[in-house]
């Protein structure tokens, strides 16, 4: 169906390069969109972590948890000497050896406060082409509140993320390790990545800033349209 969608299309908005190369096979008006976040609703708390106790989250759903248990021993290593708890939003339970596991179900009344509660945020990734696919949603959505954020070096991410400036990449067990301990040690570093994020997401990646583009395609649209007419 996607070609077939694509080649009917007046105009296409793709949400990555990845996405855009791809419908450009079928239509030659392509404009990259990226994922937007609400930033009025998204917005950081300037939060304490409870005392010697950091919270480390991720988001998803059940269908998604599969992308979590591809840093399980990561999280298994790092709680042999770190002290943390890890958040799990969007399945009722998560079970992971070794590691204080906090599991609850995605609810769109209490998404942002079940956001709010972590410190470091978790966005890995397997390297195939459905996650290449992907458009960042999660790690926008710690950035615009506050939250320092690592994820992996897939897809849109090392677009989105630059390493030690707005955010954390890290492939290999060794490396997100590495990230984890550098951002458990230091409430600098956590503060400094997390403003750095929320100041990309309120430049590019905001509902706001996205809005006039997001118009100049539909007006390209409809203008395309009324002179095939004529």
């Amino acid at each position: 169906k996607t070609p077939t969608i694509c080649s009917l299309s007046a105009y296409v908005m793709a949400g990555n390069q990845y996405l855009a190369d791809y419908a450009l096979k079928q239509n030659p008006n392509v404009t990259i969109i990226p994922t937007t976040i609400d930033t009025d609703s998204y917005r950081p708390v300037g939060r304490e972590p409870e005392p010697d106790t950091l919270t480390i989250g991720w988001s998803g759903s059940f269908s998604t948890v599969q992308h979590l248990d591809t840093i399980r021993e990561v999280l298994q290593e790092l709680a042999r000497s770190e002290k943390f708890k890890l958040r799990v939003i969007g399945t009722p339970s998560y079970e992971l050896s070794g590691v204080d596991v906090e599991a609850l179900p995605w609810r769109s009344e209490t998404e942002v406060e079940d956001l709010q509660k972590i410190d470091i945020g978790l966005m890995p990734l397997p390297d195939e082409d459905w996650s290449r696919g992907k458009c960042g949603l999660k790690a926008l959505q710690y950035m615009a509140l506050g939250i320092p954020t690592i994820c992996s070096r897939v897809g849109v991410n090392s677009t989105i993320i630059q390493d030690g400036e707005n955010g954390s990449l890290a492939d290999g067990k060794d490396e997100w390790i590495a990230k984890l301990k550098e951002l458990i040690h230091s409430a600098e570093l956590r503060r400094r990545l997390g403003d750095a994020g929320r100041l990309t997401v309120e430049k590019g990646y905001s509902a706001r800033s996205q809005a006039p583009r997001v118009l100049e395609v539909f007006e390209s649209a409809v203008c395309g349209r009324s002179a095939a007419a004529v």
